[in-house]
């Protein structure tokens, strides 16, 4: 009986530790393309909005937040040897960038990998996130903000397709 408790054990240690899988993320977010439409904040909060679009041959998806607005941000999901990355490039004037850390049912989890025009310890910055996949047609995205070195805030985006 220990020997197979042992055997499980093992089994779900190293599936957890297993990487993401880059590519079929990346198909998963070349499904988002279109515009989307929902809420910042919580499920009633301030309108929001989203364009994605696929690009570069395939190789890239465009994620355009709050597009035409004086927020407007842009993030660019790729991959790098089989990972996939991206970069966001911020209303901040700042581009951290960040790495698949997780792909799970229906749950994408990025985290932080350094990044252009901010000093991670002390400016404000997204460090990492999570994409929520509800439905084909509705999707969750949580990513947290950093200040001075510490999580500071989480923005929350609630989205549904155009029709």
């Amino acid at each position: 009986m220990l020997t197979t408790a042992a055997a499980i054990l093992a089994v779900a240690a190293s599936a957890a530790s297993a990487p993401a899988d880059g590519k079929a993320a990346l198909e998963r977010l070349k499904a988002l393309a279109g515009e989307w439409r929902g809420t910042a904040e919580s499920v009633s909060g301030p309108p929001a909005a989203a364009r994605y679009e696929v690009g570069s041959g395939g190789s890239i998806v465009r994620e355009l937040l709050f597009p035409g607005t004086d927020h407007e941000m842009m993030s660019v999901y790729h991959l790098v040897d089989g990972q996939l990355v991206l970069t966001h490039y911020c209303a901040l004037g700042n581009q951290p960038r960040m790495k698949l850390k997780a792909s799970s049912g229906d749950d994408l989890v990025f985290d932080f990998d350094g990044g252009t025009n901010f000093v991670a310890e002390k400016d404000p910055h997204i460090h990492g996130g999570r994409i929520h996949f509800a439905s084909p047609d509705r999707m969750e995205q949580g990513w947290t903000v950093f200040v001075g070195g510490r999580q500071a805030d989480e923005k929350k985006l609630f989205l549904m397709r155009k029709k």
